[in-house]
């Protein structure tokens, strides 16, 4: 039976991935080029090394162009776009939803410690989680299992026993590979995104609450442990 649940942060609890894409399409749109999402897709949801934009548009134009500029530039246009973020609908019920379930929650990033603690402390979620794991602590970031890895063995849970929350088909394939439960919560981009197999799929946290979501899990792997 599930004990704990485990959730991205990108795109999950705080979208910062659709103001991203939309600052980099900006920057390119800028330089007579397009940025597509089938190109900007593969690397949602894992770490900066799956693909550089600056020198994906240096190769289009063919030329260098001023670097520095186009950066300050995307960085404004995302930042204006991130004025007044929320966490998205249903996060912190999730949330306070676990602790009365008596739930184990833990959050596997492959962004940086200080990107993902500062942001949960700005928005009075932090307390919540027992087990932070980021791109911090592990060699390879999602897909890699690793991240999710730490954090079941942090919190003493096996893999079955957990559920992770992922917006991204990475962070699925993440969770996949070290034997969990997935349930994808896509945003307004990578709701676009094709997702390898799940266990449920949400259009907002707030559809469904987390006990009957659980409930729903924990009856599924029952009946699956009846037929094997």
């Amino acid at each position: 039976m599930i004990k704990a649940v485990i959730f991205d942060f990108d795109g999950l609890i705080l979208d910062t991935e659709t103001p991203e894409f939309e600052s980099f399409r900006e920057m390119y749109r800028m330089h007579g080029s397009e940025l597509t999402l089938e190109v900007w897709g593969a690397c949602i949801g894992t770490g900066p090394g799956a693909f550089n934009p600056y020198d994906d548009l240096e190769k289009r134009l063919g030329t260098a162009y001023d670097r520095e500029a186009a950066r300050a530039r995307r960085k404004a246009f995302y930042e204006l776009n991130m004025q007044g973020a929320d966490v998205r609908p249903g996060v912190r019920a999730y949330l306070k939803q676990a602790q009365q379930l008596g739930l184990r929650i833990g959050l596997a990033s492959s962004s940086s410690r200080a990107w993902v603690t500062g942001h949960l402390e700005r928005f009075g979620l932090l307390s919540f989680f027992e087990c932070i794991r980021t791109a911090d602590n592990v060699a390879q970031v999602k897909p890699d299992p690793e991240l999710y890895r730490l954090v079941l063995k942090e919190l003493g849970v096996a893999p079955e026993e957990a559920v992770a929350f992922e917006d991204s088909p990475n962070g699925l394939l993440a969770a996949k590979r070290a034997g969990m439960h997935g349930v994808i919560v896509p945003n307004p981009v990578t709701v676009r995104l094709e997702f390898g197999p799940y266990d449920m799929r949400l259009d907002s946290m707030e559809q469904m609450e987390l006990k009957e979501l659980i409930g729903r899990l924990n009856d599924r792997s029952s009946d699956r442990q009846q037929r094997a």
